[in-house]
């Protein structure tokens, strides 16, 4: 056997490993993550009756957020409300989220024409909430988060030994479709569909890994730590801070604190308490500073705490800013956002709006779509593939061994993957370990 044949078949079988994890966590990704991509079109659809609110004829101004937040306050008098998010569209409703007295959170729907109450959900129980919870964790917690972050590193693997194979055994394919060999087309547009979607595969894991909890956890913190940073300082820590801003956030899915300022800390209101300012007063500052609508207002918690508001950058992540304003005085106690943010944090925050599909309008929207959709055929027509191969009673795992002792390239790669990131590293030494007790039982049986 020459060693070019040696190689297509150990990365074969790599390739065949790796898919017994990557493709049952990818397909639940990919379909969650076409959900999510179309959740302004089907929530509003779904729960029309308290996500719309249509403009009364000859009604240019809606009501203002301290109108609407009184009429919250007026129907949930034994609740806080932690988090005003304005409609992205003129008919849109305002959502407010609220905590309960036994600490579960509600989303209240507000008509800002009238600012009348119009119903509430509970953010777990729709399909964009449980979409968007499946996506991060599986709903499994610190387990899924885990588990989706070994599958994401193991999916690198899967897309870069696809390629060797789609490249390698491209004549090989050619000649068995020209024979119209069992199971030959298959196989074909399995290629095909891989090589397409490959690259935007590595693109998603890498824009998607700062989302995790242990790599992406620890990429975080150094991006928004204080003072001699790598990644620079954040100038809402030169005030007393509070709390980190993503643990101001109440519970919401349909909010997300930008990924580069999550763990900045938020700044104290001041000492000077002889006037408050509002809700509306936070609005003005934030529209000041050039914020742009719709705003998600975080409202202060205790007595020093700030409205945090959040210009909207959905579109453009480098119009993300989020400004704090002080609760008594009115005044910006600090602002923050992608033009203070240092270059790494700049490439990660652009690098994750084209993973959620919106950085570049509709040209990222349906590439994501479409992405999504040749991922769950991925997943479809390789496991239909095995199953037509496989021997009776065998796993039928592709013969071949990586040369990693005597390919320096390949024992580099190995290494450098897992010391950036340390799952795939631990996770790498269990398969090699597991490999080595297939091949003797095989051995043993043949």
């Amino acid at each position: 056997m020459s060693k070019t044949s040696g190689l297509f078949r150990a990365f074969w079988r790599w390739h065949f490993y790796a898919s017994f994890l990557v493709i049952p966590v990818f397909a639940l990704l990919a379909a969650t993550g076409l959900i999510y991509l179309f959740r302004f079109q089907l929530e509003p659809m779904l729960h029309a009756d308290v996500m719309r609110a249509d403009q009364p004829a000859g009604e240019r101004y809606q009501q203002p957020v301290s109108a609407q937040l009184a009429a919250v306050e007026k129907a949930y008098p034994e609740a806080e409300v932690t988090l005003v998010r304005e409609g992205r569209d003129r008919d849109d409703s305002t959502a407010f989220s609220i905590t309960r007295e036994d600490g579960s959170t509600t989303d209240v729907f507000v008509d800002p024409w009238r600012a009348k109450v119009l119903g509430s959900l509970n953010p777990d129980t729709t399909l964009s909430g449980y979409a968007v919870r499946l996506h991060a964790d599986l709903m499994a917690g610190r387990f899924g988060d885990r588990l989706i972050e070994v599958a994401a590193c193991w999916g690198i693997v899967m897309a870069l030994t696809g390629y060797v194979l789609f490249v390698s055994g491209r004549r090989a394919r050619l000649r068995r479709l020209a024979k119209r060999a069992a199971g030959a087309a298959l196989r074909h547009r399995h290629g095909l569909v891989g090589a397409v979607a490959g690259a935007g595969l590595l693109a998603m894991v890498v824009t998607g890994l700062p989302w995790t909890g242990f790599w992406g956890d620890k990429a975080q913190q150094l991006a928004t730590s204080r003072s001699s940073s790598l990644w620079s300082a954040d100038p809402g820590a030169l005030s007393k801070p509070g709390s980190r801003l993503d643990e101001s956030l109440p519970h919401s899915h349909a909010v997300q604190v930008p990924w580069a300022q999550g763990a900045a800390p938020v700044p104290s209101s001041g000492g000077d308490r002889t006037s408050v300012a509002s809700v509306d007063t936070a609005v003005a500052a934030a529209e000041r500073e050039g914020l742009r609508h719709p705003l998600n207002i975080v409202l202060p918690t205790g007595d020093r705490g700030v409205y945090s508001v959040i210009g909207d950058a959905f579109a453009d992540p480098s119009r993300e800013r989020t400004v704090h304003v002080d609760r008594y005085s009115g005044q910006v106690r600090a602002s923050y956002g992608f033009g203070d943010y240092p270059l790494p944090a700049k490439v990660v925050a652009q690098g994750i709006g084209l993973h959620e599909g919106r950085s570049l309008g509709l040209v990222s929207f349906w590439a994501s779509a479409l992405f999504c959709v040749l991922v769950l055929t991925l997943c479809v027509t390789g496991p239909v593939m095995w199953w037509r191969r496989r021997p009776a009673g065998s796993l039928g795992a592709p013969r071949g061994r990586l040369p990693i002792r005597t390919t320096w390239w390949l024992a580099g790669g190995l290494v450098v993957l897992g010391v950036l990131l340390p799952l795939f590293g631990i996770t790498l030494l269990a398969v090699l370990l597991l490999d080595q007790v297939v091949r003797r039982v095989s051995a043993a049986r043949g």
